[in-house]
């Protein structure tokens, strides 16, 4: 069983920048689809960015396409998501999760199996 855990949230001013980590414990991490979601007050749990086992690949939301990037370290069993240019509306909990599938593009939470405690984002205007 894989534990995530994540940290970098934060208060910040719009238009500023915050870099979130995602650190994984397990064997299994560098053979996984991962993924970042997250939810905002009163709202559903979104997809933000996806990143294949490799890291050759990524996927985002239209919301934050062009101003946040996802990556991953395999040797430090690690992912990060790069949030530039932030908004009021990018205020929410985020939360890293993993594809048990191993296949990369899932983007419904019901694809993910474990998830982290999530770590507090807040953007002011």
């Amino acid at each position: 069983q894989v534990q995530l855990v994540e940290s970098g949230g934060g208060l910040v001013q719009a238009g500023g920048s915050l870099r979130l980590s995602c650190a994984a414990s397990g064997r299994t991490f560098s053979f996984k689809a991962m993924a970042w979601f997250r939810r905002a007050p009163g709202k559903e749990r979104e997809f933000v960015a996806g990143i294949s086992s490799s890291g050759g690949h990524s996927v985002y939301a239209d919301s934050v396409k062009g101003r946040f990037s996802i990556s991953r370290d395999n040797a430090k069993n690690t992912m990060y998501l790069q949030m530039n240019s932030l908004k009021p509306e990018d205020t929410a909990v985020y939360y890293c999760a993993l594809d048990p599938s191993g296949r990369f593009g899932h983007t419904d939470v019901r694809d993910f199996g474990s998830w982290g405690q999530g770590t507090q984002v807040t953007v002011s205007s």
